[in-house]
């Protein structure tokens, strides 16, 4: 059985008995790992969507042997948050959705606590609930947090006190009500989308140990070890160099284990037992209901355009049911605000985003935060307008999408894109205008299409930081903060350090895991940023390294360093011709002449990243100078066949193409391409159920059906396009969320082209088609 040890600043830590023969990094693979005094958390979570709490007896539960301490919301009066600190980590006062933690139960044993967590018994008071978000907003809704004036909020978020409403995003240009009139084509709907789950194969995991010393660290899944940090030490009054936070490679994440979900609870529990490490482990059933989903949105949106194709005018009401909490919540409906267009450059926009409380589960950041639910429904208005005006769905968007230099809706310049060559590629790709023939009689066989922007959604100084460390064979060490989820950030790491040095990719190593009291820092692994912004820091830490062993070399052989160059680990001379190798003098340095003395020293790189030009935006009317820091475009056209006897679709092709910038490593970016065709097919027809009480209906993989590799395209096709981008490593801007925005409309395009019927509200079940077949 493994026993603790001590790091070098005296922390009991596990010991390791197992790395990880690539990286090097420590590997827990399981409890004993942890030492024979690690103790197993569960929680006692609400039936009820909406109650006040009366009061808790944890007296049995205590009582069980094997029971080592139950926590409660009086033991932890604190709330947590990231945009908005709305969240208490265990419910005091009352309780917002099924599943509301209100209290943690310690054991000796994941069995016994979890039958201990039985035994503590709840003595609740119904409230009246309220699901839908259309209804949250209105006066009369049951209000969900009285104290919404009171929370702590980022200065860029407007939540409206005393309403449901914790976000308010207001997008005013031009003149819609002058435009209506001119317009020769007006589409308006409504469109519905459902909560919907992240479904990572690796669940919330944490283990926190909390030291008598005060020391505390937390293992755990995680896409945001520092935001984690800085998030929990708030909360807990935990000095932040007191916190520390270790993340190991991710199973999984897309948004899910963004922010702070169910790891604060480990780490609150941890405080009463001190010394003693608590795992806290979802299960699956929690892990749909107990940690974060996409939120639930309504969208009522009017688009008109001319007899010629040109859009005048838009107006939309984006309401996002951001559930019980909305921490996280308020900035998807913020991104949603100021990118409410879509990819169109229209002159006349009234756009208003709200994020409102629910009783449902808590909505957060899930992969493409908020623009695959708003395209959902613009996508669907661009064909029906193309159709009024007689004009093909592609050529309309060609027509009319943003440009290069364009001013967008909030009055920022569109930076450097080519979103027309990504529709010529998927049109070619997928022989649009060419009318395929079915499979079967009893099919009927349809094209779609649908185009995308998405820009990072963050706040405006979010930072990167890197360093890069030289061994004595001229072997290199990447650090970083930013996290790998299997997209592949830390390849991309090590290529850019290779490249900027001029090394061979070979030589890099990334130091894993992220512990975030040895790694650089990085805000977070979200946003489709890390390429970019990581990429910054890890390039400028490269070039600082060769700046120094240039300078050091040039001042050996008295030469200019401008003469010098690093090929292949050499520095080089095109000047004299001569040669210096890495090996060794990137460590002891190079000596003086006949030895006298020696000039140099270990080289070290440093880099850092934050971009300095994205401002405010008015509140009343959404206009700035720079909204945000880019915009990454795509487009997607899908070929599928609808079967008219069971209204099964099947999806035969889908291609996709998008304006990457730069791709750093193409075979990672046509991976993206393939996976998120995949997971924005998924999207299409995946819904978390709910009974009229707010309880969960389909809680686990046998009812919560997601696609699988059977249920693949036939072909997924992929297309690069490459428009550098001013500040990216080489022009290099994410792709990582867009490959999944656009999918879902371009499959309901699809179907219509097929059928000739329309759905403005997700999923799209074989039910629901064959019904409206029927119909």
């Amino acid at each position: 059985m493994a026993e603790f040890i001590s790091d070098p600043v005296g922390q009991s830590v596990p010991r390791v008995d197992a790395y990880d023969k690539i990286t090097g990094a420590a590997l827990f693979t399981d409890d004993l790992q942890f030492g024979p005094g690690l103790y197993y958390g569960r929680l006692v979570r609400s039936p009820y969507a909406h109650a006040l709490i009366r009061s808790i007896d944890v007296s049995k539960a205590l009582e069980m042997p094997g029971v080592k301490a139950v926590v409660t919301g009086e033991d932890v009066p604190a709330r947590i948050g990231l945009y908005l600190v709305d969240r208490p980590i265990f419910a005091r006062d009352r309780v917002r959705y099924v599943g509301d933690p209100v209290a943690g139960v310690i054991a000796i044993s994941e069995d016994i606590a979890e039958e201990a967590a039985q035994l503590v018994v709840v003595e609740y008071e119904e409230l009246p609930a309220v699901f839908d978000p259309v209804k949250a907003a209105q006066p009369d809704a049951p209000l969900l947090h009285p104290d919404l004036g009171e929370y702590k909020v980022a200065n860029f978020i407007f939540p409206e006190p005393g309403t449901n409403i914790s976000e308010h995003f207001k997008l005013r240009k031009g003149d819609v009500e002058s435009a209506w009139p001119r317009c020769a084509a007006i589409v308006e709907d409504a469109f519905r989308l459902p909560h919907i789950q992240h479904v990572p194969l690796e669940p919330h995991v944490a283990v926190a140990l909390w030291e008598p010393s005060g020391q505390v660290t937390l293992w755990t899944s995680s896409q945001s070890p520092f935001a984690q940090r800085d998030l929990i030490a708030q909360s807990l009054g935990i000095p932040h160099g007191n916190l520390r936070v270790v993340s190991p490679y991710v199973g999984g994440g897309f948004g899910g284990k963004a922010g702070v979900s169910t790891e604060v609870y480990a780490v609150a529990m941890a405080r009463v037992v001190k010394g003693h490490p608590v795992k806290l482990r979802m299960t699956r059933e929690e892990e749909f209901i107990g940690t974060t989903v996409r939120q639930v949105l309504v969208a009522h949106t009017k688009i008109g355009c001319d007899a010629e194709g040109n859009l005048l005018a838009m107006e939309t009401e984006y309401y996002f049911g951001g559930g019980a909490y909305n921490d996280y919540g308020v900035n998807i409906a913020r991104a949603a605000g100021y990118s409410c267009t879509g990819p169109y450059n229209i002159p006349n926009v009234k756009g208003d985003s709200y994020c409102v409380y629910t009783n449902m589960p808590i909505g957060s950041a899930m992969r493409g935060f908020g623009m695959p639910e708003i395209h959902w429904g613009i996508e669907q208005i661009m064909d029906q307008l193309a159709e009024k005006i007689g004009m093909d769905p592609a050529e309309f968007r060609r027509r009319n999408c943003v440009k290069t230099g364009d001013t967008i809706l909030t009055g920022m310049k569109m930076p450097a894109i080519d979103l027309v060559a990504c529709i010529d590629k998927v049109t070619e790709a997928i022989n649009w205008g060419k009318k395929e023939q079915p499979s079967a009689p009893h099919k009927k066989r349809g094209k779609g299409i649908a185009i995308m922007w998405k820009a990072p959604a963050m706040p405006p100084n979010p930072g990167s930081s890197a360093i890069v460390r030289f061994n004595e064979d001229a072997t290199i060490n990447v650090e970083i903060g930013a996290q790998e989820l299997g997209q592949g950030a830390f390849t991309v790491a090590a290529q850019i350090a290779a490249q900027a040095l001029g090394v061979p990719y070979e030589w890099v190593r990334v130091s894993a895991p992220v512990d975030t009291r040895y790694s650089p820092y990085e805000w977070q692994t979200v946003a489709s940023r890390i390429t970019w912004s990581m990429g910054n820091a890890v390039k400028a830490a490269a070039d600082d390294a060769r700046q120094q062993i240039l300078a050091l070399v040039a001042e050996h052989w008295d030469e200019d360093p401008d003469n010098l160059d690093i090929k292949d680990g050499v520095v080089i001379s095109y000047k004299s011709e001569r040669e210096q190798p890495l090996k060794g003098m990137v460590i002891y340095g190079l000596p003086n002449e006949n030895f006298e003395g020696w000039k140099g020293g270990p080289i070290v790189g440093h880099g850092k990243f934050m971009p300095t030009y994205v401002t405010n935006l008015d509140p009343e009317t959404g206009q700035g100078t720079r909204a945000v820091v880019h915009y990454t475009v795509g487009a997607q056209a899908v070929d599928l066949e609808v079967d008219t006897e069971t209204g099964q679709v099947e999806i035969l092709k889908i291609a996709s193409a998008y304006d990457v910038g730069k791709a750093i490593n193409p075979d990672l970016v046509l991976a993206q391409i393939e996976g998120g065709a995949v997971h924005g097919m998924s999207s299409a027809f995946e819904a978390l159920k709910f009974d009229e009480r707010g309880r969960p209906l389909n809680p686990s993989l046998v009812d919560y059906r997601i696609m699988s590799a059977v249920d693949a395209p036939q072909e997924i096709h992929g297309d690069i396009v490459e428009t550098p981008l001013e500040d990216g490593p080489w022009g290099a801007r994410g792709v990582g969320e867009h490959v999944m925005v656009q999918t879902a409309p371009a499959i309901a395009n699809a179907i219509n082209d097929a059928i000739g019927i329309r759905f403005s509200d997700l999923p799209l079940s074989a039910e629901k088609i064959f019904l409206a077949l029927q119909r």
